[in-house]
C-alpha cells in the first residue's frame, strides 16, 4: 500500500510543480521556453523536486496516520 501512496504523492507533487511552473513562466515567450537552456534546467529541476517532495510527504503522512 505504501507504494501506491508514494506513486500518488509523486503524481500529485508533479501536478503541483506544473501549476507552479505555469504561474512562474506565464510571461516568457514561446521562443524563450524552447531555446533557453538555463530555463529548462532551472525550472525542470524545480518540477522534479516538487514531485519527489510530494512523494515523500504523502508517504510520511501515511506512515504517521495509518502505519
Amino acid at each position: 500500500m505504501i507504494y501506491a501512496i508514494g506513486v500518488l504523492g509523486f503524481i500529485g507533487g508533479f501536478a503541483a510543480g506544473q501549476m507552479l511552473l505555469y504561474f512562474l513562466l506565464r510571461h516568457k515567450s514561446r521562443e524563450d521556453l524552447l531555446t533557453d537552456r538555463h530555463l529548462k534546467l532551472k525550472y525542470g529541476l524545480l518540477n522534479w523536486g516538487f514531485a519527489v517532495l510530494g512523494c515523500y510527504a504523502f508517504m510520511e503522512i501515511y506512515q504517521k496516520y495509518f502505519g
